[in-house]
């Protein structure tokens, strides 16, 4: 391990990458650690970074701001995509690519021998950052202290920070696994184990970017959003870029309990995993597009589109945004959002999303060819069609009764 002179540590100031620099600097022949934050909006969780990273080891912390690029490359083309995965709206998973690359040139730029994550070996991010970083250093050295060191969990991580003088601002009681970023919020751990247990949403500090909808006021909030060829331009008619939309759709989304997700999913690994999850303004931005591709797109590219959004959160979620499947999804999903253009109304109320008009010069709703009422559409077409669409059927049906000529 004497090779190992320099390490460029994916660095959150969280327990892992806490504890990480001093075992390096133990267990790989004291290295130099430079530490990189990624500041993808998690907010004040970036304060004191700088401190604490040199006081525990490193030699230097890069804080890079990341945002608008995790934003503007991945979150709004998944999006237009529809991608979810089982429920989940991939808001670890958004982040991951975006900080691989970055760790990538850092790595190169510092000269560094291997680079370092505190993921751990039960996960789906570690697969996440290790493609990221093979896609762009083939030959970087990676190491996964979790997939090496004889620290079994969370208490044990605890006892080696306070042996080490590594400060902590979560106690035991309160040693949820998280990870925060502009999109989400995500809670793993402790009584959310068991999938017997209700989510605390009530209790004081449990939930950060929204509030339980039973403490939700009791009058509604409504929002308009404006979009441009599928992409989020102006909210409530002011023109702002699309991550500043979602801070304040992650304001409004909060404050009327909105994207609260409770859910098992299954891992890449293969086990089932039990996760809280707040994405308060992701919510209120997915439901706000999917109501404008209602009547600006077709009927035949919708339906592909959904059974492709399938595929393509995917392959967000096992890491493989940088690959050629991706790239040409991506370029199928722009082309479908050349006339997704219009303005969306919503009322929020306690959790709920409810549709509150939509408008758009793309429209392809015909209000003349759908009224109930005398229009240009002549409904006596309508028997030759089902005549031949039921054609199959009805030779089926000639054919069992012994009728067919």
């Amino acid at each position: 391990m004497s090779d190992i002179k320099k390490v460029v540590l994916a660095y959150s100031g969280g327990l892992d990458t806490s504890i990480i620099i001093p075992w390096l600097k133990e267990n790989y022949d004291d290295p130099e650690i430079i530490a990189v934050s990624a500041d993808v909006g998690q907010g004040d969780e970036l304060d004191g970074l700088e401190e604490k990273a040199l006081k525990t080891g490193a030699s230097k912390l890069y804080i890079e701001d990341l945002t608008d690029e995790m934003v503007d490359d991945v979150i709004i083309p998944s999006m237009q995509m529809g991608a979810k995965y089982e429920d989940y709206l991939l808001g670890t998973a958004f982040a991951r690519p975006i900080i691989a690359k970055r760790l990538v040139e850092i790595a190169k730029k510092e000269g560094a021998d291997a680079i370092c994550h505190g993921c751990t070996g039960k996960g789906n991010d570690q697969v996440r950052f290790e493609l990221g970083i093979k896609r762009f250093a083939p030959d970087m050295k990676i190491i996964a202290p979790w997939r090496e060191w004889s620290i079994k969990g969370r208490e044990e991580e605890i006892d080696y920070a306070e042996a080490h003088n590594v400060p902590l601002k979560i106690s035991r009681e309160t040693n949820y696994s998280k990870d925060k970023n502009l999109w989400h919020l995500s809670h793993e751990g402790l009584d959310l184990e068991d999938p017997a247990n209700e989510p605390q949403y009530d209790k004081p500090g449990f939930l950060e970017m929204s509030v339980s909808p039973a403490n939700a006021p009791d009058a509604p909030t409504y929002v308009s959003l404006d979009f441009v060829k599928g992409v989020p331009v102006a909210i409530d008619g002011e023109k702002m870029k699309a991550s500043d939309i979602i801070r304040k759709l992650n304001k409004l989304g909060g404050e009327n309990g909105i994207g609260l997700l409770d859910i098992v999913e299954n891992r890449l690994v293969g086990m089932k995993d039990r996760g809280v999850y707040e994405t308060p303004g992701g919510t209120i931005l997915y439901r706000a597009h999917e109501v404008l591709e209602m009547i600006t797109v077709d009927k035949d590219t919708k339906h592909m589109k959904q059974k492709l959004a399938i595929d393509f959160a995917d392959l967000i979620y096992n890491g493989k945004w940088f690959t050629p499947v991706r790239e040409a999804l991506s370029a199928f999903v722009t082309k479908t959002q050349e006339h997704v253009t219009g303005t969306v109304k919503l009322k929020l109320y306690k959790g709920n999303i409810v549709t509150a008009g939509v408008t758009s010069p793309e429209t392809l709703y015909s209000e003349n060819l759908v009224t109930f009422e005398e229009s240009d559409y002549n409904q006596d077409d309508a028997t030759g069609f089902i005549n031949l669409w039921g054609l199959p059927d009805t030779v089926q049906a000639l054919r069992e009764q012994g009728k067919l000529k």
